[in-house]
């Protein structure tokens, strides 16, 4: 079968690996789409892997389904979750599934960019949902991005009552940016660098854009009456939006870093004002099963819109395009590979 092979950003090749066997209470799954996420061309992130096959929002059909498995059958439509967590660990215990190391050791094989996938019988066990009728495998890569922004606001105590301060409109930022307009809050404001993103954001619900580049403090104190924002999240990995993230958060509020810069890279913090100011920094990593399962709903019942922010469907063979798109970060949203194509 048809694999593309990550060797690093620029060099993405179309190979030949041996289709899957699978075992007992395992799956094969023939991949009909799969989403290109940012942290997908984080080189330094993925390099030390490579060469791998990257991909895991994937969504596609049963085609083979092994002894013992009970709740699925040849022919069912699903989204695949590539982590799962062992539920009995202190971590998952006390709610941070994501800190699991059975979840960053569970995935499918070989990656989502590929013509099939191996499921493993954990990942069966607890990961594995049928999409509804009326939800296509386009809309079904989103579970899993949709599922972290879920658990980051969920994290962050997202309330009614507050000022939202999201930094970088990506696919992540927009993803914010709706489920927090679902949420009623009182006032969305995001920033980019780059036009088309912000004139997106503005689309998809915000109440006001800001270019990064401009006076961030000052636009975000004329915009939200004289103060800060309730709630900051970092939607890129610049330095420069976790710097900026420091200084426009208001007292007692919590700045989440969903996104971080490069790992040896070092932030920074007013550590003595932000004691004074009750401040609170956080981090969310990945979603746990229970995030995936409200993301799922949403998408489910068009709560969220997915389908508009769609701007390429690609090849398995135009995967490299489909990379510099997301890494350069211009005119595009989000990126999908279909492999049967």
């Amino acid at each position: 079968m048809r694999v593309a092979m990550y060797y690093n950003n620029n060099d993405i090749r179309l190979e030949e690996i041996p289709k899957p066997k699978i075992s007992s209470g395992e799956l094969l799954v023939k991949v009909m789409a799969c989403g290109i996420c940012g942290s997908d061309v984080l080189e330094w992130y993925r390099i030390k892997r490579a060469p791998l096959v990257l991909g895991h929002e994937a969504t596609g059909e049963i085609v083979e389904v092994g002894d013992g498995v009970k709740h699925y059958k040849i022919g069912d439509r699903v989204f695949v979750s590539h982590h799962v967590p062992c539920n009995n660990c202190k971590y998952c215990l006390s709610n941070h599934h994501t800190a699991c190391e059975t979840l960053h050791k569970t995935n499918y094989y070989p990656g989502g960019f590929s013509e099939y996938i191996r499921v493993p019988k954990i990942n069966v066990e607890q990961g594995v949902f049928i999409l509804t009728e009326d939800m296509s495998f386009i809309d079904g890569t989103f579970i899993e991005p949709l599922g972290c922004v879920v658990r980051g606001q969920r994290l962050a105590n997202v309330q009614k009552d507050n000022t939202i301060l999201i930094l970088g409109s990506g696919v992540t930022g927009i993803l914010h940016i709706q489920l927090a307009r679902l949420k009623g809050v009182k006032r969305i404001i995001a920033t980019d660098v780059n036009e088309y993103r912000l004139n997106a954001a503005k689309r998809f619900g915000a109440d006001f854009v800001i270019n990064a580049q401009e006076n961030l403090i000052e636009k975000l104190l004329e915009f939200n009456n004289g103060e800060l924002a309730d709630r900051v999240i970092v939607c890129t990995g610049a330095l420069s939006a976790s710097e900026q993230a420091l200084k426009c958060v208001d007292r007692g509020g919590v700045i989440l870093f969903f996104a971080v810069p490069e790992l040896g890279i070092n932030l920074p913090v007013p550590i003595a004002e932000f004691w004074r100011n009750e401040i609170t920094m956080l981090t969310s990593y990945g979603a746990a099963p229970q995030d995936l399962q409200e993301s799922f709903d949403l998408i489910a019942k068009r709560k969220v819109n997915v389908r508009d922010m769609v701007t390429h469907r690609l090849s398995l063979a135009e995967i490299g395009l489909g990379f510099k798109l997301v890494a350069e970060a211009g005119e595009s949203l989000k990126v999908i590979i279909e492999p049967q194509r």
